[in-house]
């Protein structure tokens, strides 16, 4: 067993204890009542977003993405052996655990899938930081605010809240592949 493995195995059981149920669905938007002499207000509704991962799929690369926390950081890596940079971590995730090529740098990851609201963020998203329009970092979202990530040189891929300080500073944006 790897070191820290009995902390993960907890790790893991706390998050399927959030992440397992199933998906929401949107809350019914009441009829908005109109006069006959009042034009009809368009009724708004909210879809949720489709992605092409099942609910199966979303769990297995959140349970993924949490079995690589400790892999080395390695700028171009994309293998647990050669070591994780944060595109490379994504993309080795979703292709060994939901057959999906994810772009290899965090600028494609910008418009991979469809965007979605922050309340609509469920694990197997992708999370995406960006500063002057540009994406400089990318995390698989894992369930209760948290994200795995490969943050940088030196480092290893590890888990972390968004509502830290230095990530809440950042702009981010939510991609559901």
């Amino acid at each position: 067993m790897r070191p820290g493995g009995l902390c993960l195995g907890v790790l893991v059981a706390l998050l399927l204890a959030g992440c397992s149920g199933a998906p929401r669905a949107p809350a019914p938007v009441a009829a908005v009542p109109t006069s006959p002499s009042a034009p009809s207000a368009p009724s708004i509704t909210t879809a949720p977003v489709a992605g092409r991962l099942t609910h199966a799929q979303a769990n297995d690369v959140t349970l993924t993405a949490i079995g690589l926390v400790g892999t080395p950081y390695r700028y171009g890596g994309n293998t647990p052996d050669s070591g994780f940079d944060c595109s490379g971590l994504i993309g080795y995730v979703y292709k060994e655990r939901a057959a999906l090529v994810a772009p290899r740098t965090t600028a494609g990851l910008m418009d991979w899938g469809s965007s979605i609201a922050p309340a609509d963020l469920r694990s197997g998203d992708v999370v995406v930081f960006v500063q002057n329009g540009r994406a400089t970092h990318a995390g698989i979202f894992v369930g209760e605010g948290r994200f795995v990530h490969a943050p940088s040189t030196g480092g290893t891929v590890r888990l972390d809240h968004l509502k830290t300080p230095y990530w809440a500073r950042q702009q981010v944006i939510y991609r559901r592949p």
